[in-house]
């Protein structure tokens, strides 16, 4: 298979009068199709691989006129930019699958993982020829300005943000090291999502023992915002919670690797495994039925 070198796709992208850019998004869901409509209003044409992917997926694709590249491997050949936005877990896998058609641009690697681990990654592109970017998103699905940032870092991030010039995604280069971006993202989110899941433990060991109530009331004498917040706030996480569940183990790893003891986010893992259940629920759960399942033996 015939491939371009890095270093030529790092001048396309320099010189945007000249060309559009073409960036490759795995996978358009329901965060990735936010981040390649970024990419379309700042003047990118975004490409997808259509292969394995859900009816729902498809859907956001063409919605957005996303072009089918239908293949991995046709995708890599034809783009210079592709972003890798999944699951944590599968981080290693779809990097591996890029690795394996020969791409030679930019790799942006920015889903929520360790950066030890995106270093250990960026090492593996580079030897092969890639140029590595770690993106770490912090927020939701950016539909609006000043909402969702992603943070870059390593030596062509600024290539990257410049493909989100026009927003609403957000864009700061952080550093021109790789696993900055993903220090700040498993940082931010130790605390956002790490509460949460700290939320959910003891509304359900509350319930468990008979004092849920008391415990409510306590804390609308102390805070009434808090007390009527806590629950939709427990509710809402069930539909991404088994996202979270890996994503917590990589706050640990991060912690540990800082000399930092990770055995809350162990357990918060825990936690988000239990709301899984919930993944793909036509409506979102009542608290009891949270709880229920947070209490249930598995």
């Amino acid at each position: 298979m015939r491939v371009m070198p890095a270093a030529r796709f790092v001048r396309r992208l320099q010189n945007k009068e000249k060309q559009m850019t073409k960036l490759g998004i795995l996978h358009p869901g329901q965060m990735g199709i936010s981040v390649a409509a970024s990419a379309q209003n700042s003047g990118c044409e975004v490409h997808w691989a259509s292969d394995e992917r859900s009816e729902q997926t498809r859907q956001r694709a063409t919605q957005h006129n996303l072009k089918d590249a239908q293949t991995l491997e046709n995708l890599c050949q034809t783009c210079e930019v592709i972003i890798s936005v999944c699951p944590p877990h599968a981080a290693d896998d779809l990097a591996r699958q890029v690795l394996a058609t020969g791409f030679r641009g930019i790799f942006v690697e920015a889903n929520a993982i360790a950066p030890q681990r995106a270093i250990l990654m960026g090492q593996r592109m580079q030897a092969a020829g890639i140029e590595f970017v770690d993106g770490g998103i912090i927020g939701g699905p950016a539909w609006e300005a000043e909402r969702t940032w992603l943070y870059l870092s390593g030596p062509q991030a600024q290539a990257v943000a410049d493909c989100f010039a026009a927003g609403p995604l957000e864009t700061a280069v952080i550093s021109t090291a790789i696993g900055k971006a993903s220090a700040l993202k498993m940082c931010f989110a130790a605390y956002t999502k790490g509460t949460t899941a700290l939320l959910s433990g003891i509304l359900a060991t509350a319930e468990s023992l008979g004092v849920r109530n008391e415990l409510e009331n306590q804390w609308s004498r102390d805070d009434s915002n808090f007390s009527e917040q806590t629950p939709n706030r427990v509710r809402q996480v069930t539909a991404k919670a088994w996202r979270f569940e890996s994503e917590m183990k990589e706050i640990a790893a991060t912690l540990a690797g800082a000399g930092i003891p990770s055995g809350f986010h162990i357990a918060a893992s825990e936690i988000y495994r239990r709301m899984a259940i919930f993944k793909d629920a036509p409506e979102t759960p009542s608290l009891d039925e949270v709880l229920q399942a947070l209490l249930m033996t598995q």
